[in-house]
């Protein structure tokens, strides 16, 4: 029996695999290049972070020297060589090699009776730092760098002194140079783990995860799972699934084409399935938006004298709202459908159009209610960080769902109510896919040179990245307050001038 069970879970595991990995909707590739310009901000965010760095004071006894050595600045930096790549499977490596840092800080020594404070500078020469950063999903589907690994080094140490007691601080030099490199070393890693855990994460939380993109719909740009890392893209599945704002739990299930993307040339590659599109529509379908009705002077005069012609005997035997007002309801009777092909994308809408005469102080009265197929053609394009779809009409066609025969007598309305779509309709809805929605790049960062290109179920938006903001700008942006201590803060006392205190 327990062999029995043991082949039947063997012969289900690769289905419970398949189910367990859910397709995204939306796709993004950062390719190597885009790294590299990555590594360009990154390197000026790290630099800032350096000169930041705050060294403990040293101070010490050697026979009848006592030494203070405070207030230790960082005056300059020389990062010549830095290294910016992927590591498999979930990693970001960053190396800086032969790097040089410049110190400057305050001297006090006593030798006997004689005296001495002053500055010295100082070099902290072939500085090696190795940091691993990992990537992951947090439990918002975020990305995160999760955790970070970090090695520093100083390969060598030089003080330059003067004064009174020179031959004396050369003496000293290689218990405070040893001292200040040992010091030294010890807080580059930290500086850089806080700026990696505290302050970057704190750019990735401005990539949108699940917002609201109109009064309408929400997007749910969540993780489905950790990156994938090779050794020259990192690829990030997101659901990529709108949804109803009276309805935010509502799921929609995935049975579109998996996004592949294969390039490589660019520095950042989108891929939207089918699915993403869909969910959309699905979303504003859910939401009852996909409706519009034209009333009495809002209806087109040509086409107004055309349906009361068509419609002649009808309104005839209705003699007393002859005059009464027309109103046309045009609404979605189920959620679009996109399709994309190598060739283009297109929407399927099923539609159906309800024509009332409508009296003051009377109920409406139905003159016709006719269903409706049309096909768009959708151009998909990217602006900034905004995905924007223009729609065209392509195909038409109206047909009655009482009889073939009055199909017949509502050929004459095809041409004019294709017009009333082209002209008062598409505007409307191409109004309202004009905002488009963003795409899921942190702030400070956008497109450039997109080009997009259609596939067999997705298409993907290949582009440049450029950064319109600083890290330091957008993490400054975003920091929090400091908050009033409740009780009095007590500064460090500044370093003693009176000899016998040293």
């Amino acid at each position: 029996m327990a062999a029995g069970s043991r082949l039947l879970l063997l012969l289900l595991l690769p289905w419970l695999v398949m189910a367990s990995h859910s397709p995204p909707g939306c796709k993004i590739r950062i390719t190597s290049k885009g790294l590299d310009l990555v590594k360009q901000e990154g390197l000026r965010f790290v630099e800032q972070e350096l000169q930041n760095i705050t060294v403990s004071d040293l101070h010490g006894k050697e026979a009848q020297f006592h030494y203070n050595i405070s207030q230790v600045k960082v005056v300059d930096l020389q990062l010549a060589f830095s290294d910016l790549h992927f590591q498999p499977q979930q990693h970001l490596v960053f190396n800086i090699s032969n790097a040089s840092i410049s110190l400057r800080f305050r001297r006090q020594l006593l030798y006997w009776f004689f005296y001495d404070i002053g500055s010295i500078n100082a070099s902290a020469d072939g500085v090696h730092i190795h940091t691993v950063l990992q990537l992951a999903k947090d439990e918002a589907g975020r990305l995160k760098i999760s955790n970070i690994t970090c090695n520093a080094s100083i390969a060598r140490m030089h003080a330059g002194f003067s004064g009174t007691l020179r031959k004396v601080y050369e003496f000293l030099s290689t218990f405070i140079v040893t001292g200040m490199r040992f010091l030294l070393s010890q807080q580059i890693c930290p500086s850089l783990e806080h700026a990696s855990l505290v302050l970057l994460n704190s750019v990735l939380d401005t990539v949108p995860v699940r917002n609201y993109v109109d009064e309408h719909i929400g997007i749910d740009y969540s993780l489905l799972r950790d990156p994938a890392v090779s050794t020259d893209t990192l690829d990030l599945d997101f659901k990529g699934m709108f949804f109803p704002r009276a309805r935010e739990n509502q799921e929609l299930e995935n049975h579109a084409v998996e996004p592949v993307i294969k390039e490589t040339e660019r520095m950042v590659y989108v891929a939207f399935s089918e699915y993403f599109f869909d969910s959309a529509m699905h979303a504003y379908f859910q939401a009852g938006v996909l409706a519009i009705e034209l009333q009495g002077e809002k209806v087109p005069k040509d086409l107004e004298v055309l349906l009361r012609a068509t419609f002649f005997g009808t309104i005839f035997m209705l003699s007393p709202a002859v005059d009464a007002p027309l109103r046309l309801v045009l609404q979605v009777s189920a959620p679009p459908r996109c399709i994309i092909k190598p060739s283009g994308t297109s929407v399927s809408v099923s539609a159906f159009l309800n024509i009332s005469l409508v009296a003051p102080g009377r109920p409406p009265v139905q003159l016709s209610s006719m269903a409706m197929e049309t096909k768009l053609s959708a151009k998909v394009f990217l602006q900034g960080k905004a995905l924007r779809v223009q729609l065209d009409l392509r195909r038409f066609r109206i047909y009655s769902k009482q009889s073939a025969l009055e199909s017949l007598a509502l050929f004459s309305l095809q041409a004019p109510l294709k017009t009333l779509l082209q002209l008062t309709i598409m505007p409307i809805i191409n109004e309202r896919t004009k905002k488009g929605v963003q795409i899921p790049l942190p702030e400070g960062m956008d497109f450039t040179k997109e080009v997009v290109t259609n596939h067999a179920g997705f298409l993907t938006v290949g582009a440049d990245l450029h950064f319109s903001k600083g890290l330091r700008e957008v993490i400054e942006k975003y920091r929090p307050a400091p908050t009033t201590p409740a009780y009095p803060s007590s500064r460090p006392a500044e370093p003693s001038m009176d000899p016998h205190q040293l």
